[in-house]
């Protein structure tokens, strides 16, 4: 083998990531499936709870679980469309922005060039330097264009999270935090205190497994989403008491 061959060689994708891994790895942070799947099923798990807390205040068992069956197939259309519209409607505005920086790249490109030269002199290059870097970036529209959008906006283009995604994950974990204070029903245990307490057990884990992600103590986030969900429920709960009190 050719000696220079190898020495001239560029390292491929594995082969850069091992020659600079550190030993730490990053989560996904950019607003896709995490998000979706945690905020669905803390509101399925808040909201459905707080629902039967306040049928259950003024009516019988059977109301309980078609009420919360309802809101169980309610909210989780709900949040899927809702996440799949929001999304959509994100990742269209990032293109809308990349093509408002590709316009003005091709109109003005010293300008463009100009302008990232000054934002890497305040990242803390010399003038030089930044006027060089700059100069090599421009080499790439494309790559020069997501470079402006990502100083500018603070928001890389080749990295949009999936509407898709975003509507299963939340559809999936809003049902199944939603059947969670539903479970005793369903066995027969027509007790609103135990479909209550499935409910407060349920955000617990809900906030403990959030936890394994944001880096907080499992006690702190386990405890911080009960505490929100039961000003919820005893507001539900107060709602329709004396709801069902003025009715009767």
């Amino acid at each position: 083998m050719n000696p220079s061959m190898t020495e001239n060689a560029k390292p491929t994708g594995s082969d850069t990531k091992s020659r600079y891994d550190v030993g730490h790895d990053h989560g996904d942070v950019s607003g896709g499936w995490l998000r979706a799947a945690t905020f669905g099923a803390m509101d399925g798990l808040v909201s459905n709870t707080a629902l039967i807390a306040g049928v259950g205040a003024a009516a019988d068992a059977h109301a309980v679980v078609l009420g919360g069956f309802a809101g169980l197939a309610a909210g989780a259309f709900s949040m899927a469309l809702g996440e799949l519209a929001s999304v959509q409607t994100a990742n269209e505005q990032i293109d809308s922005e990349v093509r408002v920086e590709r316009r003005a790249f091709r109109k003005h490109p010293q300008a463009e060039k100009a302008e990232l030269a000054h934002m890497m002199q305040e990242l803390g290059m010399s003038e030089a330097t930044a006027r060089q870097a700059a100069e090599e970036i421009h080499r790439d529209e494309d790559r020069a264009i997501n470079f402006h959008i990502v100083q500018e906006i603070g928001i890389d283009p080749t990295e949009k999270p999936s509407p898709y995604v975003a509507a299963i994950s939340s559809f999936f974990m809003f049902a199944i935090g939603a059947v969670t204070p539903l479970i005793p029903y369903l066995f027969g245990f027509e007790h609103l205190w135990l479909g209550l307490a499935f409910g407060g057990l349920g955000l617990m884990i809900a906030g403990g497994v959030a936890s394994r992600f944001t880096g907080k103590p499992v006690w702190f986030a386990a405890l911080r989403q009960l505490a929100f969900g039961v000003v919820a429920v005893a507001a539900t709960y107060l709602v329709g008491m004396l709801v069902g009190v003025a009715v009767t």
